[in-house]
């Protein structure tokens, strides 16, 4: 299969006021990557609408309940796919609260399945590992350690391998240490032995410069670097699991933080650096400027 090539130099939304709740970006006609505002939930997650001829695939829902999601899918597949009977599958990276909030809206929606939350249910449901959309068949990687029903999609017609909240430029949130390295050399192989052109997660977290993170919390990000990665940096994910084996809490990297099984003191500290950052930071960023 030909690698179908987009671009993916945009500036995305990062906090700015008057940004819209949802960013739009067409990567190419049937492939479009959604990133909800800062100025709406901090978390800012991503999510990835995939079109095949029969069905497309949303890849999480976002943080918040009462986002504009639903109407935002609902006009992207009429655009595309308006006869009736075109399906919808929404299914998550893994189930935690950023990633699931606007389930609710999809569960009346006609011809539309909404993945369950437990392994069980996605297992149940990818079964073989593919997903098949019509013309455009997605691999799906069960990718535990971060969350025990995390998956990893490969999609061969852009070549994104879509980590959710497994591989991020941000922090790496390790809760199964072991099932994490697992998960990372599985990947690495994979990436290795397919066309893999970017490894895109849900959020970005850290800065341009370094080893430099934002806390959490923080609902202005102007020097955010690009959510992209590079195989080589999934490779670093990688070695760097490896490297701490044993050794909880934060371990900074150029491209990533891992936060190893966190202790309670580490959780702590998180959100104490985070009230810290939202009481000495801005509070209001600048206007986009429409002019």
């Amino acid at each position: 299969m030909t690698v179908v090539t987009g671009t993916l130099d945009v500036a995305w939304n990062h906090g700015r006021t008057g940004e819209p709740p949802i960013q739009i970006h067409v990567y190419d006609e049937n492939t479009v990557i959604l990133r909800q505002s800062k100025t709406a939930t901090y978390e800012a997650p991503f999510m990835f609408l995939l079109f095949g001829d029969e069905r497309a695939l949303l890849l999480d829902t976002g943080a918040t309940e009462d986002s504009p999601l639903r109407e935002t899918v609902d006009r992207l597949i009429a655009e595309r796919h308006p006869s009736p009977g075109y399906g919808l599958v929404v299914a998550h990276s893994h189930p935690h609260g950023d990633h699931v909030a606007g389930d609710a809206q999809f569960e009346d929606r006609p011809d539309t399945v909404v993945v369950g939350h437990s392994p069980e249910a996605v297992h149940d449901f990818f079964g073989t590992e593919k997903c098949d959309l019509g013309g455009r068949e997605l691999t799906i990687l069960y990718s535990p350690g971060h969350h025990a029903a995390a998956i990893t999609v490969f999609d061969p017609r852009t070549g994104f391998l879509l980590t959710g909240d497994t591989v991020l430029p941000g922090r790496l949130y390790v809760f199964d240490h072991a099932a994490f390295v697992s998960t990372m050399d599985q990947l690495v192989e994979f990436a290795e032995s397919h066309p893999v052109t970017h490894v895109l997660g849900c959020h970005v977290e850290m800065r341009r410069r370094p080893r430099r993170d934002y806390a959490i919390g923080v609902t202005y990000q102007p020097d955010e670097r690009a959510p992209q990665m590079t195989v080589a940096q999934l490779r670093a994910a990688r070695d760097a699991a490896h490297a701490i084996k044993g050794r909880r809490g934060f371990h900074r990297f150029d491209d990533f933080v891992i936060v190893n099984e966190p202790r309670k003191r580490d959780v702590r500290r998180l959100l104490l650096r985070g009230y810290l950052a939202k009481a000495l930071g801005r509070r209001k960023p600048p206007r986009i400027r429409t002019g």
